[in-house]
């Protein structure tokens, strides 16, 4: 190494030519081809090459030659095919050195240009080999293959935040907000939606939070801000768009796969003499009835009443849906992944595709069904004088709704007699410490012409008293046979309330509404356990088998007591807990949080009203307060009046509500 050498080093991931001014210790001070001097330690050279400048021929002539040899050196990399080295070469797996590298490159008389040339084109593409000054080793074909795959995510990456973001300028750009019209997008378009949508729903976890960051930057938009309307102008989203469906990953459509297994049951309709129903009792000549909601389609109960010498016969039937639906069929995996049916104000989401949920498993009028049959014999005091829970097959001859059962109620004689069982039940559990909450249910739905329509519904009406309490009975005889039986189900126990507020059924809206507060949280478990919050030594639920998951369960462990089925072990029942407790949880945030959503959209148009409010408990800078006509908890701001106290009765008006955001801003008077 002499001053006037040729060296190559690398400068940012470029490989500069540059000529020896001064050698001192290992230090080499250089002039680049640049035009600039650098002090470089000798062992980052990369080449030492014999051909040598006079430095004393001046700056300006050693930076011109520096760049000539530059220029022809880069030239010469055209030549370089490094695909057809590495074909030849990466079957030997070993280093390969500069000079035997440039041989295959450049048969014959190979200088120190060509050498610069090859280790300049591997340089450049290290796809193929491994670059070491002086030596080269052959990536192995699976690692050429993810590093070609990474290169070409890499440059897809750069030309969709190139395209993309000039497609967002353009449709921000546009009058009206809208955006770009077919044929002008282009193809970014569709990407781009989900991109940002990804970004908007998952942000730092979305897949490709990075790319839709520079993308957004690239448009001009701040990706820190609220995206939402962007995401309504741009047609990702609808404005009343249900976010959490999306961001807990809540299925809504079916698979293929069940709906091909539905398709294939649904024809299947079962008769009283269909050889798929031997050993079921026949009661389709029973009167039996439903009671449900208007809306609704999937019935999975029905009611039957009959009078004894001594007594009277309540039986409720459930229909069999595990009949149809088998355990790790594609169905069944689909509603366990589901855990429940979802009902909202604008949607419904069931567990079970339609053609079963409203269809083959629906207790429709007219219609034989697979049921599981609970009777109950009641003494003429009506207390229960014993049960008998059997396989059979219904037919349902009137399907009533709420509404049609609460006008008759003082007047039908069997809804009086049954009235009379539901009464005497609550009397009972009431006496063995049940906590009798029922605060007024708030029912939200949105008419065709997509107005939101609000109503409180009394719990305690005739109608949802009698059917309430004889679900409840029905699920209780279930635990009992079970628990007699010794079989592992979806058991619910509850612990006693840390605190009761008042006895038996004396207890005000805000009492009943505090309570619910003190009540310790259910606890699912494959054995038995008393149940303080419904006054009963053991507890399942079994009577919506269409509709929950657990429903089904527990169906089938009735359905193995009567020699239909296999039963569930203890351990599989604790893994199916396990594997339900997160959509389960889903459910019920999705639920909690539509229904919140849809009323506060409905007092978005009340803004400037009064409405009437309990107060809940004080707060650092004010008050807890439930809007009693909807049912929702709110902060109301001190503004300094007369001090308020729990179960305090006021006026508040609506000063701002936004219900996108989850706001709401009340102000007292």
């Amino acid at each position: 190494m002499e001053v006037g050498n040729i060296v190559e080093y690398i400068d940012r991931e470029r490989i500069l030519c540059a000529v020896i001014l001064e050698i001192r210790n290992q230090r080499l001070k250089l002039l680049t081809e640049t035009n600039r001097e650098v002090s470089l330690s000798a062992g980052r050279l990369l080449r030492l090459d014999a051909t040598r400048l006079d430095p004393q021929m001046g700056r300006f002539r050693l930076v011109d030659r520096l760049r000539e040899v530059a220029e022809k050196r880069n030239a010469l990399v055209a030549a370089v095919t490094i695909r057809d080295l590495w074909e030849v070469l990466h079957p030997e797996n070993e280093w390969i050195d500069l000079e035997t590298l440039t041989a295959f490159c450049f048969p014959g008389e190979a200088n120190g240009d060509h050498q610069s040339a090859v280790m300049r084109a591997v340089f450049n593409d290290r796809l193929y080999f491994r670059f070491h000054p002086g030596r080269f080793f052959p990536n192995p074909p699976d690692q050429v293959e993810r590093l070609f795959a990474r290169r070409e995510a890499e440059a897809r990456r750069a030309r969709l935040i190139e395209a993309g973001g000039a497609w967002l300028r353009q449709a921000l750009a546009r009058p009206g907000g809208g955006e770009p019209a077919a044929g002008e997008a282009g193809e970014p378009a569709e990407e781009c939606r989900r991109l940002i949508r990804d970004f908007f729903l998952f942000g730092r976890e979305a897949a490709e939070q990075e790319t839709a960051r520079a993308l957004l930057e690239r448009a001009g938009v701040d990706p820190g801000g609220d995206l939402f309307p962007l995401c309504v102008r741009l047609g990702i989203f609808a404005e009343d768009e249900n976010l959490d469906l999306l961001r807990l990953r809540v299925p809504v459509a079916f698979p293929e796969e069940a709906l091909a297994a539905a398709a294939r049951v649904a024809p299947a309709r079962p008769s009283a003499g269909a050889g798929g129903l031997a050993g079921r009792v026949d009661l389709t000549g029973l009167e039996l009835f439903t009671i449900d909601g208007q809306a609704t389609l999937d019935f999975d109960d029905a009611l039957s009443l009959e009078t004894l010498p001594d007594g009277l016969r309540l039986g409720v039937h459930i229909v069999d849906v595990a009949h149809f639906v088998r355990r790790e069929d594609p169905l069944d995996r689909e509603a366990r992944k589901r855990g429940s049916s979802i009902y909202l104000p604008d949607q419904r989401i069931p567990m079970l595709p339609p053609a079963l949920a409203e269809g083959l498993c629906s207790l429709r009028a007219g219609e034989v069904r697979p049921a599981i049959t609970t009777f109950v014999e009641f003494a003429s005091d009506l207390s229960v004088r014993g049960f008998r829970i059997l396989p059979s097959w219904v037919r349902v001859k009137e399907q009533r709704t709420y509404f049609d059962v609460n006008l008759l109620a003082d007047q039908d004689p069997k809804l009086l007699r049954l009235r009379g069982i539901a009464r005497a039940f609550r009397e009972a559990r009431l006496a063995a410490g049940a906590v009798h909450i029922a605060v007024p249910e708030i029912n939200v739905w949105i008419g065709e012409n997509g107005e939101v329509h609000v109503n409180r519904l009394n719990r305690e009406s005739p109608a949802r008293m009698l059917v309430a309490e004889i679900m409840i009975l029905a699920n209780w005889l279930m635990a009992r046979c079970l628990a007699e039986n010794g079989l592992p189900a979806v058991f619910r126990a509850q612990p006693e309330p840390r605190e009761r507020l008042y006895a038996g059924e004396e207890g005000s809206l805000f009492q009943q509404w505090m309570q619910r507060r003190l009540l310790n949280r259910f606890v699912l478990s494959p054995v038995p356990g008393k149940h303080s919050g419904l006054g009963l030594s053991a507890y399942v639920t079994a009577t919506s088998p269409i509709r929950k998951y657990y429903d089904l369960v527990t169906q089938r462990q009735i359905r193995a007591v009567l020699g239909l089925e296999a039963p569930y072990t203890a351990e599989e029942i604790d893994a199916l807990l396990q594997d339900l407790a997160l959509p389960m949880s889903r459910v019920a945030q999705v639920q909690v949080a539509r229904q919140r959503y849809w009323l506060l959209r409905h007092l978005e148009r009340r803004v400037g009203q009064k409405e009437e409010a309990i107060v809940l408990q004080r707060r650092r800078n004010g008050y807890q307060v439930l809007l009693t006509e909807y049912m929702l908890e709110c902060d109301l701001p001190d503004a300094g009046g007369p001090e308020l106290f729990p179960e305090d009765l006021i006026q508040v008006t609506l000063q701002a509500v936004n219900a996108r955001k989850d706001q709401i801003v009340l102000a007292i008077g």
